[in-house]
């Protein structure tokens, strides 16, 4: 039988996801694609298992490995989990990757000391931007003459109030293309953990922003994972809206991440109390991954139907799993991508589309945008 072959374009078309045939012949320098046969013409051919290790290459990357993760993992000769060399590589390169986000971190701190200004600390700010262009490095007192910068817009913080609003407007990425609803959830968001990366790991479905409006109009049931949860949540906007609040976990000893799933796992009744879910609830999830993992086998099964699925519990193995899942499932939903989360955000998720709901009844910008 005669092996199919594809030339270099032909590969790229056939893989799709973006790649070129520049990109193809990188990864054949890195070792991660084998050396192609030739044709005749000196041109590269491919088999159908070069299409399939391209695709594996491509996946991964989707994924957010590495280039030299993707080595590592591709050139594995074990199959199984146990493989402690592989693992001991990929650890090492992990520590590396935090390494490498704490130095980011220091220079995303020093620059929101710097645009992060509101109007009264704007004039400081354009004196010490005039005088960081002729510090003198080389000084015995150049460090000095640093930390006398940083002292005088420290001591501008002392005169006034803080205007987080107009902080932002400096360190925020354009949001014109979401809706005012989902711009002000995220800025909340923002405020909540002091973290504006976190924009990029919102996730929401595009019937979110309705379905949860439509639903406290409605005067739905609010259903946490932790009493925590619920004493974080606006209880005078929600009573405004005629909706109870509802907890899954009644145990007052339970307050963490790790006593949450224990006691999830442990307890049949509140995996019971979670199939009882009132149809049309929005169910908060902040700190218990299998609670979220659970309500997604519910959804599944049609077991329960809630409006909307918030789901942000802490977690590195079972969090981004249960939240990949429920990315999957036809319910309106908002979440976190990877380990993210917590109940504060959580809770924050709800009082801001709470608070929308009450000061813009009648706003449906989010029908025609993010």
């Amino acid at each position: 039988m005669t092996t199919q072959h594809f030339t270099i374009k032909e590969l790229t078309e056939a893989v799709q996801g973006d790649v070129t045939p520049r990109m193809v012949r990188h990864y054949h320098t890195l070792g991660l694609l084998p050396p192609a046969q030739r044709s005749q013409g000196n041109y590269r051919l491919y088999t159908q298992q070069d299409v399939q290790q391209l695709q594996r290459i491509v996946a991964l990357k989707q994924q957010g490995f590495q280039l030299s993760h993707i080595r590592q993992l591709l050139e594995s000769q074990s199959d199984t989990t146990d493989n402690p060399a592989l693992m001991a590589q990929l650890q090492q390169q992990y520590r590396s990757v935090m390494q490498q986000l704490t130095r980011l971190r220091h220079t995303a701190t020093a620059l929101e000391g710097l645009l992060g200004r509101d109007r009264p600390g704007q004039q400081v700010q354009a004196e010490v931007l005039a005088q960081l262009k002729h510090l003198d490095v080389d000084a015995q007192d150049g460090l000095g003459q640093l930390d006398q910068l940083w002292n005088r817009l420290d001591a501008e913080t002392e005169t006034h109030p803080e205007a987080f609003q107009e902080s932002l407007q400096g360190l925020l990425p354009d949001l014109s293309h979401y809706s005012e609803i989902s711009a002000h959830l995220l800025r909340q968001l923002v405020l909540a953990c002091g973290d504006v990366s976190l924009i990029n790991f919102v996730r929401w479905s595009p019937d979110a922003i309705a379905a949860a409006r439509q639903a406290l109009k409605d005067g739905c049931s609010i259903v946490t994972d932790l009493p925590a949860i619920a004493a974080a949540l606006d209880h005078t906007r929600l009573a405004h809206l005629g909706c109870a609040v509802e907890v899954l976990i009644q145990d007052p000893h339970v307050t963490g991440v790790d006593a949450a799933e224990q006691a999830f796992w442990n307890d049949p009744a509140w995996k019971q109390r979670l199939q009882d879910c009132p149809e049309g609830c929005i169910v908060v999830v902040g700190y218990a991954p299998s609670v979220l993992l659970t309500i997604g086998q519910f959804i599944a099964q049609q077991q329960i139907r809630p409006s909307l699925v918030i789901g942000m519990p802490i977690g590195f193995s079972h969090a981004p799993a249960a939240k990949r899942r429920l990315m999957t499932l036809p319910i309106p939903h908002i979440t976190l991508q990877g380990s993210l989360g917590g109940g504060l955000l959580a809770a924050v998720t709800l009082n801001a589309l709470v608070e929308t709901v009450i000061e813009k009844p009648d706003c449906h910008c989010y029908l025609t945008r993010r």
